[in-house]
């Protein structure tokens, strides 16, 4: 009886090791399949972003400047898929391609050529917003210019998105001030000043009175632990940023900038308005 019951025992074991093994191998082909499909699909807006940039080449400052970014987030995208191995990866890769799509249409919008190719809008673009009328401010000794069209004192483009867990409306600014809260995923305590300054009261905008209390995010210091899962995920491409930032680059740009010099100064961007950080 007792051997009968050890035999039992021992089958039974085995059977459920068996069955255990049989669901961690689907799972495991699941992600597998899952992973790929995202990294087509990155590597699909990726290609048609490259093709843009390299056929693409601006005629005044703005339509330099928004090729010069797109050719960034060329880079910055082709690295990040280069070493995706998770969805999550892939998808990060995903939305900087996408991301430097819009800089291509908004080069094109500027320099009378058609529209391109219809664009899924960025995670929290819509809830951003966009600059809906011309407004200029005065923040720590600088003057900050946000616009609803490209002007030689505006020719820094955003197309809209969450930075490091806040709305930064689509619209032209006369300097990237968001790109440090990229890099970093951190805003200082003075940025809430500057964005009532910069966007309460404007209409077609994402910020209030409350924004900045209510969310958009987690607060100064964890604002960038965005969620692909949901609408905060945001342009702050937490991930992404750091050593990411215009990384490797590979592809039709190479490991220095590309075609524009972009690298890990942002596409060539001049980010000299450091926005009050430590």
């Amino acid at each position: 009886m007792i051997e009968l019951l050890l035999i039992l025992a021992i089958l039974g074991g085995g059977a459920y090791l068996l069955a255990s093994r049989q669901t961690n191998n689907k799972n495991a082909q699941l992600e597998q399949v899952q992973l790929a499909d995202a990294q087509a699909d990155a590597r699909r807006w990726i290609e048609r972003l490259g093709n843009q940039v390299l056929t693409i080449s601006g005629t005044d400052t703005a339509s330099t400047q928004a090729m010069a970014d797109a050719s960034e987030r060329y880079n910055s995208a082709a690295s990040a898929i280069s070493t995706a191995t998770t969805v999550k990866q892939a998808q990060l890769a995903r939305e900087s391609a996408l991301e430097g799509m819009h800089y291509v249409n908004a080069a094109r919008e500027i320099m009378g050529m058609p529209a391109g190719p219809e664009i899924p809008p960025l995670a929290g673009q819509r809830n951003a917003g966009r600059v809906t009328e011309r407004r200029t401010i005065e923040h720590e000794g600088q003057t900050l210019t946000a616009s609803p069209v490209a002007t030689d004192e505006t020719p820094n483009y955003y197309p809209g998105g969450n930075v490091a867990g806040r709305p930064v409306p689509a619209g032209w600014y006369s300097s990237p001030w968001w790109a440090s809260a990229m890099m970093s995923g951190m805003w200082t305590m003075s940025s809430m000043m500057m964005f009532s300054a910069m966007f309460s009261g404007m209409s077609g905008v994402g910020y209030g009175q409350d924004a900045w209390a209510a969310g958009y995010g987690e607060g100064l210091e964890d604002g960038a632990a965005g969620d692909l899962g949901g609408e905060d995920m945001g342009g702050d491409m937490g991930e992404m940023g750091g050593e990411d930032m215009g990384g490797d680059g590979g592809g039709f740009f190479g490991g220095d900038g590309g075609l524009f010099g972009g690298g890990g100064d942002g596409g060539g961007m001049d980010f000299g308005f450091d926005f009050g950080f430590d």
